[in-house]
Formats: structure tokens, sequence, C-alpha cells
């Protein structure tokens, strides 16, 4: 496959900051959540859909927009990014007989997590917090020098109830370790099951204590490191909103990249209570294996020392068969949101992720069952407004699926595995060869700059 600038779609957004908006689409196949033009220049086909803001600025005369664009339109970074990580702009190419459905895909992920899942080894770190709970992350050393030589460590947050023990984390640390990078995954409050809580709360839909506590550590730890943010799914929310939360928390922060998250829980809500795309079954299950969860520290959460407990909220979980009915008579109760509303607003990235300055990919599939396209408005607009970020749209891939694979059996590294990889091994060169005025942390500024970089 060639990418040209015949197969740029030249059918141009204005905002209404009057800024030309250029969505490219690329390789095979008609992609379903995105219309084409009619325009001569536009490919009628699409598997992997790129959202991105060009730096290309226009004045208007009468309403109509005064100048000419070309490719030197993409931003310096994103120019390099496309070059220097192929994989972007390249076909993603699921299994032939069944990788084409986002059920088989989610459903592989989730009875099996990933096929020859390495072991990778790591040494398990305990982080007493001030509210007297003991946060827990696996630490795994790189296996190999990075390809920079410069120090670089994944900082990881696995999806709801995950934790550094699952298959999909085990393959996608070890391909990491094996690329120079070293990997720390945080295993979410109350998800492992050998660990027991020390106080009466565990993980919720975003809390970042936990995971600010990890990058803290291994801030203090290894102070020439460099970090790549990571989160997978519910890990994805907790990412962005901890680097939005605060200015602070993007420091020594090469990049972020976010895979099959909703974005907000509030919106989320009402599509989870629908059957379209079995989504109703999708949130039993879920609500099934959090009342799990929840029930293995009975003792802590509901015994003498909770004070946010009592035994109604127990024999209301026992009924529950929705994760809105979980997060409603205990999850919010764990940080004292007073209705489910407030709980949503709050613990959601939706409100902070326009405050992330570093490099920000956001990865989603058109049919991940469960994230409603609906809520793929809220990248797409994050991508067309800021420079930083890119929003990646696959056809296919399930929930965390994105296995690869000839006909029949897939491949134990996925395209999901090789693409954050890739964008991370292409970042880490971009800082070490980006034009002088380019500091760290200032990517919006790009206009400024001289495009020095072919």
């Amino acid at each position: 496959m060639s990418w040209s600038k015949a197969g740029r779609k030249r059918s141009c957004l204005l905002s209404t900051g009057e800024r030309e908006i250029d969505q490219i689409t690329v390789t095979c196949s008609p992609h379903p959540l995105h219309p084409q033009s009619s325009s001569e220049n536009t490919r009628s086909d699409s598997k992997i859909h790129l959202t991105y803001k060009r730096k290309y600025e226009q004045s208007r005369i009468g309403g109509v927009p005064c100048g000419t664009r070309d490719a030197g339109d993409d931003t310096a970074l994103n120019h390099f990014l496309f070059k220097s990580c192929p994989i972007l702009t390249k076909e993603y190419i699921p299994p032939l007989l069944w990788g084409k459905s986002g059920h088989l895909q989610t459903a592989l992920y989730g009875k099996l997590g990933r096929v020859s899942s390495p072991h990778p080894f790591g040494l398990r770190k305990y982080l007493p917090m001030q509210d007297g709970a003991t946060a827990t992350f696996d630490l795994f050393e790189p296996l190999a020098d990075h390809q920079s030589g410069e120090d670089v460590t994944m900082v990881i947050c696995p999806g709801i109830g995950n934790h550094s023990e699952k298959h999909y984390i085990r393959t996608f640390v070890d391909h990491s370790q094996k690329q120079g990078y070293r990997c720390a995954v945080l295993n979410h409050l109350g998800a492992l099951p050998n660990i027991e809580l020390t106080s009466p709360r565990m993980f919720t839909y975003g809390c970042t204590w936990e995971f600010a506590a990890m990058v803290g550590f291994i801030k203090k730890t290894y102070p020439q490191t460099k970090l790549i943010v990571v989160g997978f799914s519910l890990g994805g929310n907790i990412v962005c909103k901890f680097l939005g939360e605060n200015r602070t928390n993007q420091e020594r922060v090469l990049c972020c990249v976010s895979v099959c998250q909703g974005y907000s829980a509030l919106r989320a809500q009402e599509t989870f209570l629908q059957w379209d795309q079995c989504r109703r079954f999708y949130n039993f299950l879920m609500a099934d294996n959090m009342k799990k969860i929840i029930l293995s520290h009975r003792s802590v959460l509901f015994g003498v020392g909770s004070t946010k407990m009592v035994d109604a909220d127990l024999s209301r979980l026992y009924t529950a068969t929705s994760l809105m009915q979980i997060d409603d008579n205990i999850m919010r109760k764990f940080h004292g949101h007073n209705s489910l509303k407030e709980y949503y607003e709050k613990e959601s990235c939706v409100h902070y992720i326009h405050n992330i300055n570093v490099p920000l990919l956001l990865v989603n599939s058109g049919d991940d069952p469960l994230v409603h396209n609906s809520l793929l408005t809220i990248p797409r607009t994050l991508a067309e407004k800021k420079e930083n970020v890119i929003f990646a749209l696959t056809l296919h891939g399930g929930h965390l699926g994105f296995f690869e694979g000839a006909v029949l059996f897939p491949q134990p590294l996925t395209w999901m595995d090789k693409v954050i990889v890739g964008y991370a091994n292409a970042i880490c060169q971009w800082e070490k060869q980006k034009p002088p005025c380019q500091s760290q942390g200032a990517h919006s500024s790009e206009t400024k700059c001289q495009d020095s970089k072919s």
C-alpha cells in the first residue's frame, strides 16, 4: 500500500477558530463511521482513520479561505511520526475467518487474553497510602538497550479489575522489555486475588491516587528516566485524567497512549443499558466480575472498620445486574460522591484530557462492543483542536483484541502491542532529533518552528 497526496482526504473541516482541519484516511475498505467525500482526491476506503490537527492557518476574505496548502502542512512532530511509525498508516489485517467480528475479538481477549503468553519476571513493590491503603505495582527491567540510548520507563495502567498477571499485560510487557523499556504495571487496588486490602477502599473508575504513587516512586528511584504513559480501557481514563489534573504530572513524560477507553462514564451510562451490540450482556458479565472482586474483600469493605458501607449496600450488591448499580451502591461511596452522576462526572477524563500537552495517541476500534460510537466524538473533536493529539480508529479489533494472523490462528503479538511500542520509539527518536525550538512539553507551539526535519 502506498500513501500519497492523492490518498489524503482533501475535504477540509473549518472550525470556528478558522483553522483548517484535515483528516487522513489510509488503507483499504469502507469505514462505516466516516462518510466519504465525493472529492476525487478522497480515498473511498479506510481501515485505520487518523484524525489530527494541521498547523496551517488561514485568513478568510468574504467567507472564502485564502492561500494554498500542501502535504507540508503537517506539524513537524506529526510529519516525523508518520514517517518513523509507519504502522499508524498501514492496514490492520485481522485473522480472516473471525477477526472482523468485534465480539469474537473481545471474547478471545476476555477468555484467553493472548495466545502463547510469556512470563516476564518482575519485582512487586508495595506503597503505603495516606488513607491506610497499600498500592502495589510490578517492576520489570529492560532486556535490551533502548534504541535511543536513553533510560525510558513505561508506566502502565491496566483495564477494569486487571493487574500485571493478566495475559495481555504480560505480552505487552515482554515486547516492551525486548525493545529496551523498563515497565511498571499498576495492580488495581483489590484486583490481585492474593493481596488483601489494608483499608476499606478499592479501585474506582477514575481514582488516580495509586497510579500517581507509582509514577512518583519511579521518578524518585530513577531520576534520569523519561516516562511513556500507557493505559488500557479503564486504565486509559485513569492515565489521561492523571496527566490532565495537574501540569506537574506531565513532567518527564514523553508521551501518552490510551487504548479502548470510553472517555465519559456519564455519556456511556445510557449506552451500557442498550441491547445493540449485546452491550447490556457485556454489562452484566462485567458487573458479575466486579461483584466477585468486591465480595472477595467483604470483611474489609463491610467490616467493623468501614464507615461508608452498611448492610443494605451488601444486599444491593448481591442483586446488582449492571455496573451502574454497583457504582451507585458501592463504588461512589469510597470517595464520598453524593450521586452516581457526580461520581461519573468527576471521575471521567473528558474534563481533564484537554489539559494534556505532551504527545497523545488515542486508539479505538469501530467494532468495540463496549464503547459506543457516539463516545468517539470526544477524541475526534480533541484531535481536531490540539496539535499534540492523534486519534486512530480501526475498523476492526473489538475491545483490546486487535489480533493479527493469516486465517484462523492469531499471532502472540497483536497490532495493539506493536503500535504502542512503535509510537513510543518514534517519540523517543523525536526527542533526540527534534529542532532546537522544540523544548519538552512545548509540542503545541510547533507552528513557530521551522520544519527542519524531512
